[in-house]
């Protein structure tokens, strides 16, 4: 396989298995709604920032896997996979807590990449610039 090829194949396939944790995640809050709005209510968090919650993270999730508005989605993603580390997963006397802090703070680093370099050529965000400079 060619390198450029092998490039653009890791590169969906990062984006992909990072928004999928965001598509599912919100998906379940959905399903979930009660119990996830009593949860984020227990740590001090109104549960009617939930609406905004669930569409940040399946619409964000759905931005970053079709590499559309990718910068923005994955600023958003990371300042709220930062946030939810500080306000959920800040209890290190508790090891899993410790765990899901530390995840969150790698899947911010994953956004934070994306930021920096992109999508890549295999999305949506290269072919919109290609098809406004014709405009």
């Amino acid at each position: 396989m060619e390198a450029k090829t092998l490039n653009n194949l890791t590169t969906l396939t990062g984006r992909s298995m990072l928004a999928a944790i965001f598509i599912v995640a919100g998906s379940g809050k959905i399903a979930g709604y009660a119990g996830t709005q009593a949860y984020m209510e227990s740590v001090g968090v109104p549960g009617l920032f939930l609406p905004a919650v669930i569409a940040l993270e399946i619409v964000g999730g759905l931005a970053i896997m079709l590499g559309y508005q990718t910068r923005v989605a994955a600023t958003l993603l990371a300042g709220f996979t930062l946030a939810a580390a500080l306000i959920f997963h800040s209890d290190f006397s508790q090891q899993m807590q410790s765990i899901l802090f530390m995840k969150n703070m790698a899947i911010a680093g994953a956004f934070l990449l994306l930021l920096s370099h992109g999508p890549g050529r295999w999305a949506i965000d290269p072919r919109r610039k290609i098809s406004g400079a014709r405009s």
